[in-house]
């Protein structure tokens, strides 16, 4: 877990990029597929729409520990998240979450019983953020083939929470 301002950080670092990359486990091989947020503050806990009828919910239901990563290149930012996966077909948190990007994805509309939420509670992870530009990393990386003794500096990186 992390304190409130780490929270912060984290949701200002991933809720423009908006779509992270839940991997799930299926049969002991690691699956990915790219989930659209759906809420508008981060908590400790990420909400995203799914079909019940989904592999990734009944890989979740196996296995509950899933990861999820963010990217933005354009930024250098990189955010890994690990938690539990919980699924939820709660209609209060389906009304709160709805949105017209849902929308399109369920054409039978809220009230279709395949629509789920599902809701992972990140315990640990890992970012990192590029203080400089591109540019910059270049020349970091240059630098440390020139000179064996420097270590680019290629920005901040922190690991947060237990597994």
């Amino acid at each position: 877990m992390s304190s409130p301002e780490h929270k912060q950080k984290i949701w200002k670092l991933i809720k423009d990029v908006k779509v992270g990359m839940l991997v799930t486990q299926g049969d002991g091989v690691p699956h990915a597929r790219p989930m659209h947020l759906v809420q508008d503050d981060y908590d400790g806990t990420l909400w995203f729409f799914t079909r019940a009828s989904a592999e990734k919910v009944f890989e979740a239901r196996k296995d509950s520990e899933v990861c999820l990563s963010f990217s933005d290149q354009d930024d250098g930012v990189y955010v890994s998240l690990s938690g539990h996966a919980n699924l939820h077909r709660d209609q209060g948190l389906i009304d709160k979450f709805w949105n017209p990007f849902v929308a399109a994805w369920f054409p039978e509309g809220k009230d279709d019983p395949d629509v789920t939420l599902l809701e992972i509670s990140v315990q640990s992870g890992e970012h990192w953020k590029a203080k400089e530009s591109k540019a910059y990393q270049l020349y970091e990386v240059a630098r440390a083939n020139l000179d064996k003794d420097h270590t680019p500096d290629m920005g901040e990186n922190e690991k947060f929470g237990t597994v």
